[in-house]
């Protein structure tokens, strides 16, 4: 089954040969919070293997057999993913810099922005046909996702959740200044959400990943 959708995805990362090109969305008058204030307000949605954070860094280790999905193409619903996540009302930039030792077909890690299990969406490296993608699923009760070739082969990439209005912007970065546009779509607007980081291993042993340079800025 797992297998099948590799398969559906795979003429369209083929087709694209980058990222098409994007911006920030219109200025945000921030209130900040860095990593060491956001970890010690973060709480787990489904814990993982185990997990440690020092220096500002956050080290996990996702259980096997892991995954967020719903519905689409295949029926069943998955949502046992590993979510660390803190509370965020009205517009918002999340971002984190996220990496990780991905080895099994769609081990995962970056960000995500979740109203409820039928509303939510993340963005981030998954692996498959043997190499990293930049992969963003978007879900409204039936998952939508989208995937490209990756901004490299090994190093940690920036991802940036942008809430503003009725929408969401994820986008992506190599040095954390200048960002491409992934993907923009639909999300209920005026609702407190969760947001924060995840990684999930839907078909390998489970794996490790690190997330740093957390930072929550609020509209």
């Amino acid at each position: 089954m797992r297998w099948d959708r590799r398969t559906f995805l795979r003429q369209s990362v083929l087709a694209a040969s980058g990222f098409t090109g994007g911006r920030l969305f219109a200025e945000v008058h921030p209130r900040s919070m860095a990593a060491d204030s956001l970890v010690e307000r973060m709480t787990w949605l489904n814990e993982p293997a185990s997990w440690k954070g020092f220096d500002g860094k956050l080290h996990v280790r996702s259980r096997a057999k892991t995954d967020f999905w719903r519905k689409t193409f295949y029926g069943y619903i998955t949502d046992n993913g590993h979510f660390f996540r803190l509370p965020a009302s009205g517009d918002f930039v999340f971002q984190a810099r996220v990496n990780g030792n991905y080895a099994a077909l769609y081990d995962q890690a970056g960000l995500m922005v979740r109203l409820d299990a039928e509303n939510w969406i993340k963005c981030g490296t998954e692996f498959f046909d043997g190499q990293r993608h930049a992969s963003v699923v978007f879900t409204r009760d039936f998952s939508d996702w989208s995937a490209m070739a990756d901004l490299s082969k090994s190093a940690p990439i920036w991802w940036r959740a942008v809430r503003k209005k009725d929408s969401v912007e994820t986008l992506c970065s190599l040095d954390g200044n200048n960002f491409t546009s992934a993907r923009q779509g639909y999300f209920p607007p005026g609702v407190k959400v969760d947001v924060g980081i995840m990684c999930a291993a839907p078909e390998g042993p489970g794996f490790d990943a690190t997330f740093d340079n957390l930072r929550l800025e609020l509209a």
